[in-house]
Order: structure tokens, then C-alpha cells, then sequence
């Protein structure tokens, strides 16, 4: 004989089903229920409070977290070189430039115009990675407010921050790459108009092509400074 599939095999409306557990008087009167509830809320109101009264007390976050992306300000001018580099790995494509040339400058190249539309960012941290100069970072602001749209897109002006304002960041963004790169990596702050080749401090450009192929061998047999940290 064929069986109705269209009728369900377990029907909890049905009195009959054999594995409907029957209510209690008490459960049906709901009071035990409610009483354990309220039992649970006057325990938490003797706990300890973790919220702030925001905006009157505000959370100062880790060098870890990542807000807003900001520009580094190095001795009065911007770190950046305008490679282009986290314009291309910025997923929601939030990050515009145009770059420029100045002879007297010695980094030779700096952005002409940089902005940043924070309606698209998604704070995700991969301009940072991929920046050779440590010239964008996360910096630890959170409470950004627009009035327009017009007024989410960070020029050079606004996201210009002194280095010594970004100074945990920094320190902590070393020692997290040193961990990947170990020694390599060791980056220094007095060849920052360089290529990133530079940063190797046994670098010279006047090797031939095999003693820079040993030589490369020798930085990637460094060890790191320290292991993996989980």
C-alpha cells in the first residue's frame, strides 16, 4: 500500500502522537518558568558592569584594532610615495590617488591628491599590508560622523596624521611583521625614501647578479626573531 507523503509523519497538533510529552499542572501555568527567568535577572543585576555610558565615556582601543585608515605625517610631510599599491588591493575600491613628481623632494614622488571614501571602506586592513613605506595605517578612531556624502571622502589634509600620534600602531605593526619576515623585514625609519630593496641593511647595488642571488639566499635563510605567537 502507498503512503500519503503529503501527510506528515509527525503531527505535534494530533493528542494521539506517541511522543508528545504531556505538560504538567505546573508548566502549564507557566509560573515555574517565570519565576527561574526572574530568578536569572536579579542575579545579573548584583554582576559587575561591563557597558559605558557613551558618548561620555569613550573606549580607548588596542594598538591591535583597526579604525580608520590615516596617512603617516613624517618630519611635516607624508611618508606615501603614491605607488598606487593599496589603491589596487583596496577590495571596495574606497582609495584614490594621483601622483607627482618633485626633484627636491627626496622620495622623488608623493601623491598630487590622496582620498579616501569611508562610505566604502570596509576597514578590512589591506592597504596597510601591502604599503612598503608604512604610509597608511589603522589608526584607533571609530566615532566618525558624516553630515553628506561629500564629507565621507578623506583628502590628504584629513587623513594626514603625525607619526608620534600613531606610535603604538607602528610599534606593533613591526613586531607583527617581523614575525612573518622575520630579521628581514627590519624596518628602518631613515630609509624611507627608498626602495624597498634598501631596507635590507646589507644591500648593494653594485653586486653582480650571482652574488645577489647568494645574498638572497642568505635573507631567506634568516631566522626569524621570534616564532609564531598563536
Amino acid at each position: 500500500m502507498q503512503k500519503n507523503l503529503d501527510k506528515p509523519v509527525a503531527n505535534a497538533l494530533n493528542e494521539a502522537f506517541q511522543r508528545e510529552r504531556k505538560l504538567s499542572f505546573m508548566e502549564k501555568i507557566y509560573l515555574p518558568g517565570i519565576v527561574k527567568g526572574l530568578w536569572h535577572t536579579l542575579k545579573q543585576i548584583f554582576r559587575p558592569r561591563f557597558t559605558m555610558n557613551y558618548p561620555e565615556e569613550k573606549w580607548t582601543p588596542p594598538a591591535i584594532f583597526r579604525g580608520r585608515p590615516v596617512l603617516v605625517e613624517d618630519n611635516g610631510k607624508e611618508r606615501c610615495v603614491a605607488c598606487g599599491l593599496c589603491a589596487r588591493a583596496c577590495p571596495p575600491l574606497a582609495i584614490s590617488m594621483q601622483a607627482n613628481e618633485d626633484s627636491d623632494d627626496p622620495k622623488e614622488r608623493y601623491p598630487n591628491f590622496f582620498e579616501i571614501n569611508m562610505l566604502r571602506c570596509i576597514y578590512c586592513g589591506y592597504c596597510e599590508e601591502v604599503c612598503p613605506e608604512e604610509a597608511i595605517v589603522m589608526s584607533k578612531d571609530y566615532d566618525i560622523v558624516f553630515e553628506s556624502r561629500e564629507d565621507a571622502i578623506y583628502d590628504k589634509d584629513r587623513l594626514l596624521v603625525p607619526k608620534e600620534d600613531l606610535k603604538e600602531r607602528l610599534d606593533f605593526l613591526k613586531e607583527y611583521k617581523n614575525n612573518q619576515f622575520g630579521q628581514f623585514w627590519d624596518f628602518q625609519e631613515e630609509n624611507n625614501i627608498h626602495s624597498v630593496r634598501d631596507r635590507d641593511t646589507d644591500w648593494n647595488v653594485g653586486l653582480s647578479l650571482v652574488d645577489m642571488l647568494e645574498q638572497q639566499k642568505k635573507n631567506d635563510a634568516t631566522k626569524a626573531s621570534s616564532n609564531w605567537s598563536v
